[in-house]
């Protein structure tokens, strides 16, 4: 019994000095164990005091373990790691040595204060992120793609009309059955567009032989371009690898982007990184909520700010979930129990308020939709409406918010309303969208860049514009002095409260008519469109610069 003592512990010794020397890299805390290797991690003041056995020649061949008494047989413990580690043990994209990488390398290097800043924006999301890789097989660098993509910012909106972690387009995130309509933008759902970044990139992977390098560009900047770019090198004789390819600039940056941010993140001492203390385990849980709720009510309930809820669930456009789904939200974990007991216990008339509307004379369902902040289909749902007739005195239901829209932080209306009122140089001004306006003609009129007018009301140079949609303008002194010398005296001192809009002529429309509904002068109307005569015509367009604070409408 004592030789088969000795024997255990001289072969403890053997591999604790096997660890002791791996230890030795650049990554002394954690060790990649493979199906090939079976060496058991330990931290480094376990290895330095473990005791050293005496030893001797009857030790040559160890026991059979099943007959050591189950005292003697305690595997020695892992030490506990982080997300970080867990995530850097999964790194397996190989890294070349390359310029493009390190350029990415040496940005990252010096800009550390931005990796601390997406590292804690990446906290909520990691340990879901890097679980999905996992379940996939892929690379956890991975994980590591929004980094490039939105710096872990789940409301990010590029002017390619990307949007999400994940920057998905439109057309791309239809395709991967991200739903996007006025109450949910799946791109932005992190649980549901993870899933479909990871399902696209897997698509890639095997489009390309399982080349990642090529499948990244493909993520970028699709796979036709890379294809082409592919059959390009192909007839002129030279290599198809990504670092040979003619592709987009943006693309050429993407893929080493990347690549530097595993390296610099797999070796933070090296380049003088700090890696957050992410603990490796779920931040959230999806919770099936079974139909609509006020995105108030549920933070309510779940015991947390509606903004932390907004964070999890930020594929929610407006004040509730959306009424055709997806019926689930991420809560905190540790909020879990809480939020179900008070969602079981909730009345199921309360979980959105009604209103009582009675229809007016004029009113359309449009513009009742857009009055009370809903969709015209959901009208027609609630009061089982077939068509879009309705007759004044008749009344309708309305879904309203619990509390004032403007607690709704992170809605696409309080979102928009945060980067309309973003101060900024010049004189400001208010476009109201009417019939036949374009981005481009609306920026051409007030002598701005269509780039600029698109930024300062979170837009895409190519979104669509919607009529009565207010778009805010920024103009600098001195680039329109011939258009603002036309305005009155009595406007131009409140350039935070004027509005510059652009009515059409309806029939039975007169000058006096539309002046007193603007509360503005004939003799402005005149002045501003250079008019001689009293008539209009239906259709005519006019240019008016009104007081917002006196409009009633």
């Amino acid at each position: 019994m004592h030789k088969r003592y000795l024997t255990l512990t001289l072969l403890t010794t053997l591999v604790l000095g096997g660890c002791n020397t791996l230890n030795q890299r650049a990554e002394p805390e954690y060790i990649r164990v493979t199906a090939e290797a079976d060496v058991i991690p330990v931290a480094d003041n376990e290895i330095a005091d473990a005791p050293a056995p005496a030893l001797t020649t009857s030790q040559s061949e160890p026991a059979p373990e099943a007959d050591l008494p189950a005292t003697e047989t305690a595997a020695v413990p892992e030490p506990p790691m982080d997300l970080m580690g867990r995530l850097r043990a999964g790194f397996s994209l190989n890294i070349p040595d390359k310029p493009r990488i390190d350029t990415q390398v040496r940005w990252f290097a010096a800009n550390s204060d931005y990796l601390d800043r997406v590292q804690e924006r990446a906290a909520p999301y990691l340990y879901f992120i890097l679980e999905e890789a996992e379940q996939r097989g892929m690379p956890t660098e991975l994980a590591l793609l929004p980094i490039v993509e939105s710096g872990y910012q789940p409301f990010a909106y590029s002017p390619g009309r990307a949007a999400g972690l994940w920057q998905f387009i439109p057309s791309t995130g239809k395709h991967f059955g991200l739903k996007q309509n006025w109450w949910y933008d799946g791109r932005r759902d992190v649980v549901a567009a993870t899933r479909a970044a990871l399902d696209y990139l897997n698509t890639l992977s095997t489009q390309f032989d399982g080349d990642w390098e090529l499948a990244l560009a493909g993520y970028n900047a699709g796979a036709g371009t890379v294809l082409r770019a592919i059959k390009r090198n192909q007839k002129q004789g030279k290599p198809t690898d990504f670092w040979s390819l003619d592709l987009p600039v943006e693309t050429m940056r993407y893929v080493p982007k990347l690549l530097a941010a595993a390296k610099v993140l797999a070796n933070p001492d090296q380049y003088g990184i700090t890696l957050a203390d992410i603990p490796n385990q779920p931040y959230f849980k999806s919770v099936d909520i079974g139909s609509q709720l006020d995105l108030a009510l549920a933070a309510d309930m779940a015991g947390i700010s509606i903004e932390e809820l907004y964070r999890l669930n930020p594929g929610f456009n407006r004040w509730a979930t959306a009424p055709g789904g997806p019926h689930r939200l991420s809560i905190p974990v540790e909020h879990v129990e809480h939020f179900s007991q008070s969602l079981a216990a909730l009345d199921p008339n309360k979980r959105v308020r009604w209103r009582r509307y009675k229809i007016r004379p004029g009113d359309n369902l449009g513009s009742i939709a857009r009055k009370h902040k809903t969709t015209v289909a959901l009208l027609q749902q609630v009061n089982k409406l077939n068509g879009y007739r309705i007759r004044a005195g008749k009344h309708l239901l309305i879904p309203v918010s619990v509390k004032s829209l403007d607690q709704y932080t992170h809605s696409a209306d309080a979102r928009l309303a945060k980067t309309q009122n973003q101060s900024r140089k010049g004189r400001r001004l208010t476009h109201t969208v009417v019939a036949g306006d374009t981005l481009w003609d609306i920026a051409r009129q007030y002598h701005v860049s269509h780039q600029a007018l698109a930024r300062w009301n979170g837009m895409s140079p190519r979104d669509t514009l919607r009529l009565g949609q207010k778009l805010v303008v920024w103009q600098q002194n001195g680039k329109t002095q011939a258009k603002l010398a036309r305005l009155p005296s009595s406007l131009s001192p409140a350039a935070n409260t004027r509005s510059s809009l652009r009515y059409r002529v309806k029939k039975g429309d007169s000058l006096a008519r539309i002046a007193q509904r603007f509360n503005v002068s004939v003799s402005d109307l005149k002045k501003w469109n250079s008019l001689e005569g009293r008539y209009l015509q239906p259709g005519q367009r006019l240019q008016l610069f009104v007081d917002v604070t006196e409009q009633t409408l």
